[in-house]
């Protein structure tokens, strides 16, 4: 029951999905005994600036960022950590003596689970979700990077700021959408894409999907690379492992990752 003394947390989303993180964050606030909220909150992109500032006149201990305001909400951050400022990224709010600072746990939550180190790489998207993983997978020693988007534009936007950021990787663009997964060991899709095949990828390939479906069923593309025996990771292992991290920034204290792993287990 939430009450005066409830420390709260905001989910920054336009529009509000179904999301399973409000389950996650809530069941792991009461495995650790705090009394701590986790609410959703729909914020239109043209208020996005307001809602940062309300969040710090609300009390509020900080907020998840994610879709369309993980590049924008950067400009309203008082400090970002390193991890966030190389990304150009923010996933995670956290907010003490009212000042804002921004963090991403995204690309940890991916470079965590796969073997990056001397990956040849195909990153689908190129949003606040892909700069931020796209930048931990170069920063962990990906052999290569490839970026394509269905704006080609922002692919080679991406790609110049990898490059900016460390120049003497191999790092590019590609011209088609959907591109061919051949020559990538590892493809990750960083679109919100779930029902739509984006591309077939091949048997020795490990293949990661940030998006989820809520009911657990696997996604397009987790379905064709379990399908033809590639590794996976599915967007609800990437969920539970970027949530454990912005659930440790808010509180200071270790998540209960278990916890965690199972409400998102439950089903709808």
């Amino acid at each position: 029951m939430l009450t005066g003394e409830t420390r709260l947390v905001g989910l920054l989303r336009y529009p509000l999905s179904h999301s399973l993180s409000p389950r996650m964050q809530n069941a792991a606030f009461a495995a650790r005994g705090l009394d701590w909220a986790y609410v959703p909150l729909p914020v239109e992109p043209a208020r996005l600036e307001a809602a940062v500032a309300g969040l710090v006149a609300l009390g509020f201990a900080g907020a998840n960022v994610t879709i369309p305001h993980k590049t924008s909400v950067v400009s309203f951050c008082d400090e970002l950590d390193g991890v966030a400022e190389r990304a150009g990224s923010v996933n995670t709010l956290v907010i003490r003596e009212e000042r804002v600072f921004g963090s991403s746990t995204d690309g940890a939550a991916v470079v965590g689970q796969v073997e990056a180190e001397g990956a040849h790489v195909l990153m689908l998207g190129a949003g606040g979700a892909a700069q931020a993983v796209a930048t931990a997978l170069v920063e962990a020693g990906c052999a290569s990077l490839r970026v394509a988007a269905r704006d080609s534009e922002r692919a080679h936007a991406l790609a110049s700021r990898l490059l900016t950021l460390f120049p003497e990787r191999h790092v590019g663009a590609e011209e088609a959408w959907p591109p061919e997964a051949g020559g990538a060991t590892l493809v990750v899709n960083a679109t919100p894409v779930r029902d739509e095949l984006l591309l077939v990828p091949e048997p020795d390939q490990t293949v990661v999907d940030l998006a989820y479906n809520a009911d657990e069923r696997p996604t397009a593309l987790v379905a064709a690379a379990l399908e033809r025996g590639c590794q996976t990771v599915d967007g609800l292992a990437v969920l539970v492992a970027q949530g454990a991290a912005s659930f440790e920034r808010w509180t200071g204290i270790p998540a209960p990752v278990d916890v965690m792993r199972a409400a998102v287990h439950r089903g709808s």
